[in-house]
This record gives structure tokens, sequence and C-alpha cells, in this order.
């Protein structure tokens, strides 16, 4: 037979027919069939074979035959016909206790994965950020403009595609925001008709937008100017609700220590209370370590629905939400605390449309399966909108879009896989998951019967400089999942050494209830696919692996851009979980 000319699909297909290992490249299976050449002869008495005299013992042990579905060693073989006698003569062993002997690991296969083809779509999709503020927020046209050019790769990998939209509740930042303060001049000698006004004398400070104080999720707008004459007023950590009337009417200060609150649940006391503005100054994220003398502030959002719950579905137009550096905060306050001697005024300019919904996109590449059940690869495409995010989640939307060239790759090798496999990206999860929640909204149903398994990647990164940490962890929330992995990474140690012992790669099982310290997060796009397809009380799970990175001390910030990227972190998840999803939809190739 031509051995020589077969595809290597084709060669599995013959490697399985004649009962033989079908694992390994291409030429490691051409070698398997070309030697069996050499065997002159066999006979077979139902599935035992016996050896003959042109075979050794020893190569014959390390053959294998299908039994009962499952591909057996050559010893499995002789000792299940040992058992078929033993049974026939009165044996006491059971088939049961056998097949539990004979039952192996998944002989896997590692997948290839070009980390140079990741980072060249990281800086594509970075690229697409909008022009001052730099990043790629849900609803906006740079989300759109990431999401199109997601859905032409898929397309250049050989995939049929689809594009959809999910109309969300979603903020617009209008216009470029501005807070600046001023303390009057000094005009002993006669009165200051005009302070900080036309007030040639006075001292004038004026904050840079994403690098001194960042938009919050869902903030209102507010144009307040000196003459509203504003007083700020220090709340503390949030927590001391007898504080918060004293702020009605005024700016609230709150100081992002341990014990503050969510900002849904301080943003919720704003409303209650009726503030003109809150403010949330960081002294608790990245001090030190993005600007050496400060706490840069950081994009967060509020839950949307959880907001609107504690506020009785009232959420007003007009209260500025913003988060401030930890200098910021303190020069206010500073300044703020002896108003009465200086007369200090502040100006707040935010310009954001907070009411009604926008649409945020969701592409997918498939790879259509000969049944209906689905393997789904994730990531978003979204990011804050005052920083690129090439961290956060640029990096898993790279490394699902090079799973997705090298899958295109193996679907041309291989044929049809047994499973259908899906590759998406999310918009609106930096605002509430809101793109990968609509589409499991859209398809709960189908996902509830077809979907085997979910993988997550976000920030699934380690930065270069791996002083900051080296860890990579690997979660999921189904034991079954979790103990292939581990066999999975120890095939990766073994065929990528110098690669893996630059990281460390954490297991675990999560499988605890809804984000309890043991149980699966719902804080990224794993948490629908998880908690959300299930129909009724009675249903399980829905199984999800996810992969979190180390270091980025510039998440969410105007710093996480290209200068930290490390591409060839993303080669670790990528290649332990893609290995896994490829048994799953063609078996040991």
């Amino acid at each position: 037979m031509d051995y020589e000319g077969m595809t290597s699909a084709e060669l599995t297909v013959e490697l399985k027919r004649l009962g033989l290992a079908s694992s390994g490249s291409k030429s490691a299976k051409l070698e398997r069939l070309l030697s069996m050449e050499t065997i002159s002869s066999e006979s077979e008495i139902g599935d035992a074979v016996l050896i003959t005299s042109d075979s050794t013992l020893a190569s014959r042990m390390k053959e294998s035959r299908e039994v009962f579905g499952k591909e057996i060693p050559f010893f499995g073989i002789i000792v299940v016909t040992i058992l078929f006698i033993s049974i026939a003569a009165g044996g006491i062993l059971g088939l049961p206790a056998v097949m539990s002997w004979l039952e192996d690991d998944p002989n896997y296969s590692l997948i290839d994965f070009d980390p140079s083809e990741a980072r060249a779509r990281a800086e594509h999709l970075v690229s697409l950020g909008h022009i001052e503020y730099t990043g790629r927020m849900s609803g906006s046209q740079e989300e759109l403009a990431a999401a199109e050019a997601n859905k032409q790769n898929f397309t250049e990998y050989g995939m049929s595609a689809t594009l959809e939209e999910f109309d969300v509740p979603m903020f617009e930042i209008q216009s470029n925001p501005r807070i600046h303060y001023c303390i009057p001049g000094d005009y002993s000698l006669m009165p200051n008709l005009n302070p900080c006004g036309l007030d040639t004398q006075a001292t004038r400070v004026e904050f840079q937008h994403r690098f001194d104080f960042v938009i919050q999720g869902y903030s209102g707008t507010g144009n307040y100017q000196f003459g509203d004459d504003l007083t700020i007023v220090n709340l503390s950590n949030g927590s001391d609700d007898t504080l918060w009337p004293q702020a009605t009417g005024q700016i609230g200060m709150v100081w992002g220590s341990a014990g503050v609150g969510s900002n849904t649940d301080i943003y919720a006391k704003a409303i209650q209370n009726d503030l003109a503005a809150l403010f949330l100054t960081n002294v608790a994220y990245n001090c030190g370590k993005v600007e050496a003398d400060d706490c840069v502030p950081i994009f967060k959002t509020v839950d949307i629905e959880g907001l609107m719950g504690q506020t009785g579905d009232n959420l007003p137009e007009t209260i500025p939400f913003v988060q401030l550096s930890k200098n910021m905060g303190e020069e206010l306050t500073e300044v703020f605390e002896n108003k009465e001697q200086n007369g200090a005024k502040i100006a707040i300019e935010v310009d954001v449309d907070n009411q009604g919904t926008r649409p945020v996109r969701v592409p997918c590449g498939i790879i259509q399966g000969d049944d209906d059940k689905l393997i789904i690869f994730g990531a978003h495409h979204d990011t804050v909108y005052s920083g690129p995010g090439a961290v956060d989640d640029t990096s898993g939307t790279a490394t699902v879009l090079e799973l997705a060239r090298q899958f295109g790759i193996m679907f041309s090798e291989y044929g049809t896989p047994k499973h259908t496999i899906k590759f998406c990206t999310w918009g609106g999860e930096e605002e509430g998951l809101h793109g990968s929640k609509a589409w499991v909204e859209k398809y709960a149903e189908s996902l509830n019967e077809n979907l085997i398994l979910y993988i997550n990647l976000d920030m699934n990164h380690v930065d270069l400089d791996t002083e900051r940490g080296k860890s990579l962890t690997l979660f999921g929330n189904y034991a079954s999942d979790v103990e292939q992995i581990e066999n999975i990474v120890t095939l990766f140690e073994a065929g990528h050494p110098d690669l893996a012992s630059r990281y460390d790669i954490n297991i675990r099982t999560l499988n605890g209830p809804k984000n309890s310290d043991t149980g699966m997060p719902y804080n990224s796009d794993h948490g629908p696919f998880v908690y959300d397809i299930q129909q009724d009380e009675s249903d399980k799970a829905g199984h999800a692996l996810v992969c979190y990175g180390s270091g980025s001390y510039e998440y969410h910030t105007y710093a996480d851009d290209m200068s930290r990227f490390n591409e060839e972190s993303l080669a670790v998840s990528a290649i332990i979980y893609g290995t896994y999803a490829k048994y799953l939809a063609w078996g040991e190739i």
C-alpha cells in the first residue's frame, strides 16, 4: 500500500484499522505503518492476536487493538482473552474489574502555537484604539472595528464566521472631561469681586484625564464651575452611613482602602444621598508599581442591575463618578480642608450619557463537526476606555485568534472533527460581561444540551519582567477536566522543557458554590457558561476551564500597552488547553 502518498488523516484511519496507535506526527505514523510491512503474517482469533515468528514479543506487546470501543495495548488483549476463557470455565473474575485495570489515560499530542502570530494580532488590535483615550470601549466604533477584524481573521483561517450585535445598557463619554481648582489671589487692599475669574493672582491647578483621574462605569454628567462654590466632604472608606448626608449637594470623597465597598455600593449611596459628584481615591491598587510615587487611577464599572436594585431603578444623569490617583486625592483634600481660609473653588466638567442601550458585538469562527456538541474558546475584545488594554484582554483575544489559525490548519489536515468548535470574542465584558451574557441567554437551551467545554482566556499572560511574578493559574469547575489538564501539563513540560521551566503552572479545581473561595468566580466571560445555561435547578453547571496570568500592575490603566507584552507566555495556556480541545474534537490524532 502507498502509505507515503497518504495524508496524516488517512494514515490515522489506516493505523486504527490495523489496530495500531494512531497518535503522533505524520512522520511517526508513516514509520509505524512502514514497520508493519516487515511483519509477514498474523492470525486473529476473535479479538485475540496470536504472535507469529516474524514479530517479537516486545514489539507486539506495544501494539494495540480496539476492544469494546477502546484501544487497548496488546498485553491487555491477551488478558481479556484469558479472562473470557476464565469466565467460560467458571472463573471468579468479572469483566468490569478487568476493564478497569485496562483503563489508560488518553494519548494526547501537543498542538502547535506561534507566539509571533499572536503578537501581530495583538499589535493590530491595539492600533484600533481610540485616537485620544486609546481603548476599545464597548459600544464604540473602536470595539466594532476590533470585532470586524476578528471575524475577518476567522474567515481567513478557513472557517465560517458570524458577527452578532446585542443592545445592552451602556454609557458613552461625550467629550474630554476636566477637573481643576483655583485658590483666589490676595486682594487685601481691595475686595475680590470675581475670585478665580478675572483673577490674575489666583493659583490654578488642572488635573490630567486618564493619568490623574478616570471616569467610572455608568457615571453621570456634571458641569460645575467655580461660581457653584462646591466643597469636598471626606467620607472615609464609605462604610459610615452617618457621613453621607453631610455630602448632599456637595462632592463626596471616598478613600479606596481596606473595607471600602464596591463601586456599585458607593455609587448607590451617592445616588441615595443626592451628591453633586463622587470621587473615589485609589490608595489600594498598583501603588508604586506604575508610577514610583503614586497609585494611579483605574477604570472600574458598576453592576448596573445591582445598582438599579439598590436605588429603585434610579440611575440619575447628573452625578459624575470618577476615580482619582492617590496624589490627586491627597492634594484636593489638603486644599479643601482649608477652604474657609483659602477660599478654594473646584470645577468639574464630565459629559457622559449613561442612559439607554448601545450595541456590543460578538464575532465567532466556526468549524462544524459531525454533530452539534460544542467546544468553545473565548476572550473579550473590548478594553477599558482609558487604556490600550494590551494585557486585558488583547492578550486573550490574540491567543484565541492564533488558536483559531492552528485549528484551521488541523481542520484541513485531519478533516471534520466529531464535535463543533467555536472561537468567539466578546464585547461588553468590562462593563458587566454584557456580550457573553447576552449570547448565552440567546443560545442557553442549545448550550445546556450541547456544551462540552468552554475555555476562557482573560489575561492569560505573564509580564516580560518575571520578577513581578511568573505564575499561570489553570483552573476548572470539574475534576474530570482538571485531571486531564494535569496530564497534559506533564506532557507539555516534557515536550517544551525550556518554555515550561520559565513559568510556574498552578492547577486548581474550583467546584464549590458560585463566587465562594472554592467555587468559580463570576468575574469574566466564563461565568455565564458555567451558571447561566442551566434550564432548571436540577441541571449541572456548565464545564469551563480558565487561565489567569500574573504581574500586569498596569491593569485597567493608561499604561497597559505593548511595552511589557510577552507573547511567549500565551503559548503555555494555549498549547495545554488547545491540546485538550483537540483531543475532545478529533480523539487521539
